[in-house]
């Protein structure tokens, strides 16, 4: 068996700039991601709980950017969606480093939030596209890899800024985020035609997306697995300084660690689950995603002991759990849609991590206000009912029960 093939690799021959740009941007926007905030309260002065309202703000206003994108991916191509998405990042980061205004720095954030909703949007149409025949899967786990690796590798240049202090460390995260970006875009165009122009997009009539419950199902269900995700981020940081007795460096481990699992292991999950339904791998997630944050409410009941080990345990369950979700999700969503207008379908796929973005904050703060593991037995309430739909769903749809590669 050839080496690609053993580790789940598709086929990339004349698609390597994609695979760069991939990574560029992701580095870039790991390098800066972090430290906008930051930014935005020590260089342009404005207060941490503004410039907090302003991004929130900003990011509400980018939530109709999928449904936008549904309406010309189609016609438009994926491919010079996602580079007209890099280069209006690229302008945002460029008017961060030169800009001190509020109201320029707003324009620029939302500038920013919807580009990266645009991206996100059409992303996935353009990685199903360049994929040769039963490679879609394997071009999902890929894409995945190359961005978990410059995001962690962008992550830890901020680390590396953020300990020299001073201006100069956020004003270079600007200029390296918008150059990336810039790259990333330049790359993108250099993919030839062959290799992101399908022939099957005008073929006839789209189906009506609003009339396809069994889709709109998944979408509900996947939300609730995409608020499981976000949640490394937004509760096991507060949960972990707030709630347990253990060094706080530990959380920049973790999540690291994490970040190590998504950019090594998704091809590999791909290889091991080719052969299995997409519906059945999600179903795993989910009830791996449950036992994770059971593990996390367990925390503040047991020995002080036991808990940095639990803790590892917990996060090795949720970096399986992640690993299965991120190698699949996108391509069961490409698998179901239809051939005509199978653009639009992924685009609205996004919305299941749309809105979870949007309630992670809120669902992990309010219920962790009202006791501490609150919020992480919801959250394996939630992820249960997500595997039991996906679960139902893949008996009564036929389309579902055959959704392999």
């Amino acid at each position: 068996m050839p080496a690609a093939a053993s580790l789940g690799l598709p086929n990339v021959r004349g698609r390597v700039p994609l695979l760069a740009g991939l990574a560029i941007d992701s580095f870039g926007g790991g390098c800066a991601g972090p430290l906008l905030l930051l930014f935005f309260n020590k260089v342009a002065g404005i207060p941490l709980g503004t410039a907090g309202v302003m991004l929130t703000v900003a990011t509400l206003f980018s939530i109709a950017a999928p449904a936008a994108v549904g309406l010309v991916v189609d016609r438009v191509g994926a491919r010079n969606i996602v580079v007209a998405a890099q280069f209006a990042q690229g302008l945002a980061f460029t008017g961060f480093f030169f800009g001190r205004s509020m109201w320029l720095l707003f324009l620029c954030a939302l500038v920013t939030t919807t580009g990266q909703r645009v991206f996100w949007s059409a992303i996935f149409s353009l990685l199903a596209d360049v994929a040769d025949e039963g490679e879609r899967d394997k071009w999902f786990g890929l894409g995945g890899m190359m961005q978990a690796g410059g995001l962690a590798l962008g992550a830890l240049v901020a680390g590396w800024l953020l300990a020299i202090g001073g201006d100069a460390p956020y004003l270079f995260a600007m200029a390296l985020n918008a150059v990336t970006f810039y790259l990333a875009g330049l790359l993108l165009l250099r993919l030839h035609p062959s290799h992101h122009e399908r022939t099957d997009q005008d073929t006839g009539p789209a189906p009506l997306l609003r009339k396809d419950k069994t889709f709109l199902a998944l979408i509900g269900a996947n939300t609730l697995l995409a608020l499981c995700t976000m949640m490394l981020g937004v509760g096991v940081p507060v949960y972990v300084t707030e709630a347990l007795t253990v060094p706080k460096w530990l959380v920049g481990v973790l999540i690291a660690a994490t970040a190590v699992v998504l950019a090594t292991g998704q091809t590999l999950v791909v290889r091991h689950t080719e052969q299995r339904r997409r519906t059945n791998v999600m179903v795993v997630a989910g009830i791996t995603y449950a036992v994770w944050a059971l593990l996390m409410a367990l925390q503040v009941h047991i020995a002080a002991g036991w808990v940095v080990p639990v803790l590892v345990l917990a996060t090795a369950c949720y970096a399986f759990a992640d690993v299965l979700h991120a190698a699949t999700n996108n391509a069961l969503s490409a698998v179901i849609s239809p051939v005509v207008g199978r653009g639009k379908y992924l685009s609205y796929w996004q919305y299941s991590f749309t809105f979870s973005s949007v309630l992670a904050p809120a669902f992990f703060a309010q219920l962790f206000e009202v006791q501490h593991e609150l919020p992480w037995v919801a959250l394996a309430v939630l992820a249960l009912i997500a595997s039991l739909t996906i679960y139902v769903l893949a008996r009564v749809a036929p389309r579902l029960s055959s959704a392999r590669i």
